[in-house]
């Protein structure tokens, strides 16, 4: 069975590849809304699920196709990736010492079944300089990161504490993703 990551991004792929998951990627072409009403966890399953049926439609094989969509929440407003770096500063401001919610949607399509499901993670955030803030945003990390950091990479020196997956912070929560697999009938163990 051939499995399909709908996504770009690199951190998803090294997270499949490290659980010795064969797939291939092709990107969808899905525009993600983050100002459409819904709940965050709904809006991160919804783009989530649009990305995972747009590449499985581009196919027409019948493949299983992953689809996830991450998104940071603060006090109820869902922050995306920065459009630049004056939006990443304003994230990771609102962030400084501070707990939000780090909520990644994940859809598996094969033919026209679907799952969908999240994964929710706490992260605290430590109180953080403007000069802290300028000197990771020179960085370039943040720009292509949810919420603007990366606990997978220089934001790590950010991260305070985490209570829940690890992973899903990342951008792909494995344990959940492995029982949506295992329902479309991929073992990835």
């Amino acid at each position: 069975m051939t499995v399909i990551l709908a996504s770009a991004s690199p951190r998803r792929k090294q997270l499949l590849e490290q659980v010795g998951c064969q797939f291939t990627i092709i990107t969808s072409d899905i525009d993600e809304d983050n100002n459409l009403s819904m709940a965050p966890e709904d809006l991160a399953i919804h783009h989530a699920l649009c990305k995972a049926r747009d590449v499985a439609v581009k196919t027409g094989c019948d493949a299983v196709v992953i689809g996830a969509d991450t998104v940071v929440v603060l006090d109820g407003k869902v922050f995306g990736k920065p459009s630049n770096s004056v939006d990443a500063k304003r994230m990771l401001l609102s962030l400084s010492g501070r707990k939000h919610f780090v909520i990644t949607g994940i859809a598996v399509v094969r033919a026209d079944k679907v799952w969908t499901d999240f994964t929710q993670t706490e992260v605290t955030i430590k109180d953080l300089t403007d000069e802290e803030i300028d000197r990771y945003i020179a960085t370039g990390e943040p720009m292509d990161k949810a919420g603007a950091y990366a606990i997978q990479g220089i934001g790590a020196l950010f991260v305070e504490s985490i209570k829940g997956c690890y992973t899903n912070v990342v951008g792909l929560p494995l344990n959940n993703l492995a029982k949506l697999l295992k329902k479309a009938g991929i073992e990835l163990l």
